[in-house]
Formats: structure tokens, sequence, C-alpha cells
């Protein structure tokens, strides 16, 4: 678990070093800087499997991604939704996370949520079977009404016959609705 929780660190650290370009050439602040975004959005992008559990049908894995993110009044929660896919199955991971503001229009955050993958033994960018999904990522409003996401999910133990966990680093442009 201690691995799997310094691999997740060192996926969101590259992660944020990759959007940090865009973020930094999103325009110009206005005269009142907004700290973190408190955007709800739906978006869509990539999701690539970067592990494998040692069995048939545990193969890493690339596919796509639905994302949403709902956020929750003046707290720093969010209720997220998540749908990552493969060419042979899907995996729905409804989730709730902390956001920490951390630039202009920027947040960082932290999920924990459920994969519920639709047909067991077949593999989705997370593994091949239901499983405890934890997740950190970057988010950062980069125009108005769209934002770029990245982050980087940990199925616990999310491999069939397997005590292996799956990670996946997914990423897209997002939408805002409110």
């Amino acid at each position: 678990m201690k691995n799997i929780l310094k691999s997740l660190l060192r996926i969101s650290a590259f992660s944020s070093l990759v959007i940090l370009p865009l973020m930094m050439n999103a325009g110009q602040a206005s005269a009142q800087v907004q700290r973190g975004t408190d955007a709800s959005y739906f978006g869509a992008g990539v999701a690539a499997g970067v592990t494998n559990g040692g069995q048939n049908g545990d193969a890493a894995t690339f596919g796509g991604n639905l994302t949403g993110r709902l956020k929750l009044g003046n707290t720093p929660v969010s209720a997220r939704g998540n749908v990552l896919w493969s060419d042979e199955t899907t995996s729905i991971i409804p989730e709730v996370s902390y956001d920490i503001p951390i630039a202009n229009r920027t947040n960082a955050y932290v999920t924990g949520g459920y994969s519920f993958v639709e047909q067991n033994g077949s593999p989705t960018p997370l593994g091949n079977k239901n499983g405890v999904v934890l997740g950190a990522g970057v988010e950062s409003e980069v125009a108005n009404n769209f934002l770029l996401y990245t982050n980087a999910k940990v199925g616990i133990r999310a491999y069939e016959n397997s005590p292996a966990s799956a990670v996946s680093i997914n990423g897209g442009v997002g939408y805002r609705f409110r």
C-alpha cells in the first residue's frame, strides 16, 4: 500500500508538471485573482492503464474516459464521476474529492471511490474487477468555460485472482456547465 501511494504521488507530480506550462499560458489574470476553480464540468479524454495483474485478462489497457465534477456549495468537497473504457468493457467510478486551490483557476484534488466493472474479468484501464479506488489529480480552467484535467487512479486489488493493484493515468478537456 505504501508503494502504491508513493507511485500515486509521483504520477500526480508528473501530471502537474505536464499541465503547468498550459496553465501559465492560459491568459492574463484579471484584477481579481480567483484562487482555485469552482467549476462544475463534464469532460472527455484518454485513459491509459499502466499495470498488469499477471494473469490472462490483466493486460495494461488503453482506452478513453468521461468525467464529471459537481462542486458542492462553498465546501472544498466535490462529487465526481468517471467512466473508463477499453475495447472490451467499462468501469464506472463514483467518487468524492477534496479540492485544494493551488493557483489561479487551478485545483489539485484527492479522491476516493469505488470502481464497478461492467464485465468482471475483462480489462479496463483500471483493472478487471470491482474495487476501491484512490486518486489524485489537477484541473485548470484554461479558457472561458474550458478546463484541462489530468489524474492518476489506483484500483486496490483490482485484478481477479491477483493481489495486484491497477494504476490508470487519465486526462482530457472539460466544459464548464456551472
